[in-house]
């Protein structure tokens, strides 16, 4: 009925994960229990799996399963007590989702109305035992009755008029339920709301246990060589006399001590209590450092603390002592800084690591499934090296989700990928009665102590948008002139509270030292929705797709000090769709099936405004998915590029991050992710690969609009309509280099005729001067003059395309990549809109297998927005990228999960790609 594991002497843990069943609560009694495959479960999983529901991912059967939620649900299961030699019995509930009450041998034990809280819960009195362990024996009876959370949120918000329940997503019923926000339903996900054990239950039977460990520790950068100020500090549960600690590094010892307990506060036998132990600081010198990926070695140390009691000497005089418990927690060292100075821009925002500052380019992350029970350990690593595979260096879970699992952050620790983490509010005025603030105060101790140790997490953040709705919603705020925060318990957005006092109280006490920002978006109390003060904070530029709806290529006049949140939609590949959409009927743009499956507000009217002012539309289902994935790809590398060249150089750094919304998808569905459900990528996944290289080139031409007429903001000056030949005369543009690393590099800008790939002027060269974490500006508002023929013949020689390409001159180290090779990086500008450019005829597009895993694709004439057709378990280097005539041929590789057939996958990369026009 249980697994059993020993962790320690003395220490014995079952996990409680089998023998479990449901059923429906109050159904009668005749009403057969349905077996639980295993816990961490859910209701919606189980029933899925006895065919009690349809799967919700599929078609519009998320309808067909939202009864689920309004029921009571009834888990159960039985064990055989343990507890031989132990002088505690505790039951440990992980996370219980979420209005949960808990019966053993018919004992209420716990109710808990937080899913994000573990509890533990003394048990021994009410146990039955078993003597020897072996037979039938009495049974132990543990159920846990489920409630539904929108009837019990009803039931909250109705219990306290006194504050005003807004929610900018789903309803108002969530506010007061601490549960994962997006069960409700999002812009990009179902509605489902779950429940069950989504995590694991354990008993533990123990004479003695270590309940907490703190390192404290600060790194001095000044010397010569860095030295770690440590100090640890544990919380010991049990008659322990005895700690020894000690630090490990690729498995030799570095620091040891031992401590003990002053025979003055030992407990007695009959009243053992927690002891607060606190060592000596000490110092660790020349550490190994742990540095984000791209910047140095992710160097981790073992953290070991055992405590036990002592019984004396032996006979050859040596401590004789029986060891309780041990734990062993992973550690990084690493200063972490946000650079918030002012400057002729306003007010910096970036990330120094070690005394670097880093770019920090990457994505927003959501719950991988809608349904969490799901999630495993490998499927946790396999996303976290999707993050490093593209370059990026930050990841920001969003504050709709959930705390991740360890299993995320461990990841993100040996990866190097930096991580920043809402607390869990998002897009709502949320409650600050007593016992809504107490439960907030558990669940932010609890993990910013769970979490605490990664080296990984950088930045803790208050909200997601919660800000916002103050000037949605004309709420009380007063940043300036009211510091009192029981002032702003009695106000509008008594949050306010909840963000800039309790929070960062919390993570000063428990991981002191860390940044704290109040809200994502936020700028010291500016504009962060309206009238967005760009010169400070951190801002969600949203003016693409929603908001004003502006072209996409005006991204680059955007932005801010730095951009947590930016996208635009694209479909999936088209077994993605296959699968969520099964009727050969329904699987065309705008079905039925896919609008239920594109939860965001105006989403086909939103997507088709924009691909028909870019793209020449095909309404076949392959060749729309296609045009979507493209746009999407042009607009993410529009503001990846532009906005890492505000990185500028130290000392002037206008841009300190990119975040694009979002990575990842909870369930399958067009939404603005870069990678879907299933793991396969997007084509905007290879774009921010591409501008997020250590070292990138980029080209723009001078965005001329066409689709609005030129005025000033306040329509005073009308210049009358627009001409939409001046992207063709007027070829002002700039070409400017990314890097990472230092050295000397050869530009090569070539203009191409899109019509015979022939060159139509000469090509044009320098030699380049690389600065290391930088942007080097080459060519700035370069003339026409000075590369191509007058306006008056420009349109003589029809659209052409300027292409940059960038390779290192040297062969020192920093010029080359991780495999030794010279490095290269190029980039193509094209005449803006797209759907213009006549693209008939044969492009003589080649695409050829020359090596096992290995395939390139070569062309000559300029091909735009080449993609091959990816699909679950296989994983390519690149793909999404212009071909152009005259360069090296573009190579792809490809890897694949587990034994497939290598030979099968290369046949249908050669098969199956398309580009823009064919």
């Amino acid at each position: 009925m249980f697994s059993t594991s020993r962790r320690s002497h003395g220490h014995i843990v079952q996990q409680l994960s089998s023998g479990w069943e449901l059923k429906e609560h109050g159904t009668d009694e005749h009403e057969p229990w349905l077996p639980v495959e295993h816990v961490p479960s859910e209701v919606h999983v189980e029933l899925m799996r006895h065919g009690k529901i349809p799967d919700p991912f599929v078609d519009l059967n998320e309808l067909a399963a939202r009864w689920v939620a309004d029921r009571t649900w009834h888990y159960r299961t039985h064990f055989k007590g343990g507890g031989v030699g132990g002088v505690e019995v505790d039951l440990v509930f992980e996370g219980l989702d979420t209005f949960a009450t808990v019966t053993l041998n018919g004992h209420v034990v716990l109710r808990s109305e937080n899913m994000f809280v573990e509890h533990r819960v003394s048990v021994g009195h009410l146990l039955k035992f078993e003597p020897d362990g072996d037979g039938d024996g009495d049974q132990n009876r543990l159920e846990i009755v489920f409630e539904p959370a929108r009837r019990r949120g009803l039931e909250l918000v109705g219990a306290h008029p006194e504050h005003d329940f807004i929610v900018h997503q789903t309803e108002v019923s969530r506010g007061p339920v601490r549960k994962v926000q997006s069960h409700w339903g999002w812009d990009w996900g179902p509605i489902l709301l779950t429940c069950g054990p989504w995590k694991p239950i354990r008993l533990e039977t123990y004479a003695g246990r270590i309940e907490d460990i703190k390192v404290d520790y600060r790194l001095d950068m000044a010397q010569e060589t860095p030295v770690v100020d440590i100090g640890i500090s544990a919380r010991l549960v049990g008659p322990a006399t005895r700690v020894d600690v000690s630090l490990y590094f690729q498995g030799r010892q570095v620091l040891g001590f031992v401590g003990h307990r002053d025979s003055k506060s030992a407990p007695s036998s009959a009243a053992p209590g927690p002891w607060e132990f606190t060592s000596a600081r000490f110092e660790l010198k020349e550490p190994q450092l742990w540095w984000p990926r791209g910047y140095g070695a992710q160097n981790l140390y073992e953290l070991r603390v055992r405590s036990s009691i002592v019984r004396g000497l032996d006979t050859e005089g040596l401590t004789r002592a029986d060891v309780l418990a041990e734990e062993r927690l992973t550690v990084g060292f690493r200063n972490a800084e946000l650079v918030q100075e002012r400057d002729s821009h306003g007010q910096s925002f970036y990330f120094r690591i070690n005394g670097v500052d880093v770019f920090a380019g990457g994505s927003c992350w959501i719950p991988a499934d809608s349904l969490l029970s799901r999630m495993t350990l490998e499927r946790y690593r396999d996303w976290v090296q999707v993050l490093a595979d593209g370059n990026q260096t930050m990841v920001r879970i969003w504050g709709g989700g959930i705390y991740e699992s360890d299993a995320f952050y461990d990841a993100c620790d040996e990866l190097g990928v930096l991580v920043w983490q809402d607390f869990l509010f998002a897009c709502a005025s949320y409650p600050t009665y007593p016992a809504f603030l107490a439960s907030v105060e558990t669940e932010a101790r609890q993990n910013t102590r769970r979490l605490r140790h990664h080296p990984s997490l950088v930045a803790w953040c208050g909200n997601n948008e919660d800000y916002q709705l103050i000037e949605r919603y004309g709420l009380e705020y007063r940043f300036d002139d009211d510091k009192d925060p029981q002032s702003w318990l009695r106000s509008s957005f008594p949050a306010r509270y909840i963000y800039e006092h309790l929070l960062p109280a919390i993570v000063s006490d428990e991981s002191p030292g860390s940044i704290y920002h109040p809200g994502s978006p936020w700028g010291d109390g500016n504009s962060t929705t309206l009238k967005v003060d760009a010169t400070v904070g951190d801002v969600h530029q949203w003016n693409v797709w929603h908001g004003d709806m502006k072209p996409y290529q005006t991204l680059p006049d955007m932005g801010g000090r730095f951009v947590s949140e930016f996208g635009m939609e694209a479909y999936p590949h088209l077994d993605t769709i296959r699968h969520f959409a099964t009727s050969p009927g329904e699987q065309y743009p705008g079905s039925m099936t896919m609008d239920f499956h594109n939860k965001a507000v105006g989403h086909e009217r939103r997507l088709l405004a924009y691909l028909g002012e870019n793209f020449r539309l095909k309404h076949d289902l392959a060749a729309f998915t296609h045009l979507t994935q493209v746009m999407q790809a042009d607009a993410v590398a529009w503001a990846y590029k532009s906005w890492r060249r505000r990185w500028g150089r130290p000392g002037s750094r206008r841009c300190g991050g990119v975040l694009v919304w979002q990575l990842n998808d909870c369930w399958p569905t067009v939404s603005w992710a870069i990678v879907d459900y299933f793991m396969v990528k997007k084509p905007a996944y290879y774009a921010v690969k591409r501008a997020m290289a250590p070292i990138s080139v980029s080209v723009a031409r001078r965005f001329h609009d066409w689709t609005t007429r030129p005025a000033d903001s306040l329509w005073r000056r009308d210049t009358g309509h627009v001409d939409p030949t001046r992207a063709l005369t007027d070829m002002t543009f700039d070409v400017w280099a990314s890097s990472s690393r230092r050295g000397r590099a050869r530009l090569v800008v070539r203009f191409i005729s899109v019509e015979t790939g022939q060159d139509v002027r000469p090509r044009m060269e320098r030699q380049v001067a690389i600065q290391p974490n930088s942007c080097t500006d080459v060519l700035v508002n370069c003339q026409p003059e000075c590369c191509v023929p007058r306006a008056e013949e420009a349109a003589d020689l029809g659209p052409f395309i300027i292409h940059a390409s960038l390779e290192s001159a040297d062969s020192d180290m920093e010029s080359a990549d991780d495999d030794g090779e010279l490095w290269t990086a190029s980039d193509t500008s094209w005449t803006d809109p797209i759907k213009y450019l006549d693209f008939s005829g044969d492009r003589g597009v080649r695409v050829e297998h020359i090596a096992r895993n290995l395939v390139q694709v070569s062309a000559a004439k300029p091909v735009k927005g080449f993609v091959f057709a990816e699909r679950q378990g296989v994983r390519l280097s690149d793909n999404g990228f212009d071909v152009i005539p005259g360069e090296k041929p573009r190579r792809v590789t490809i890897e694949r999960d587990g034994d497939g057939d290598g030979d099968d996958d290369d046949d249908f990369l050669l098969r199956h790609w398309t580009f823009v026009g064919q």
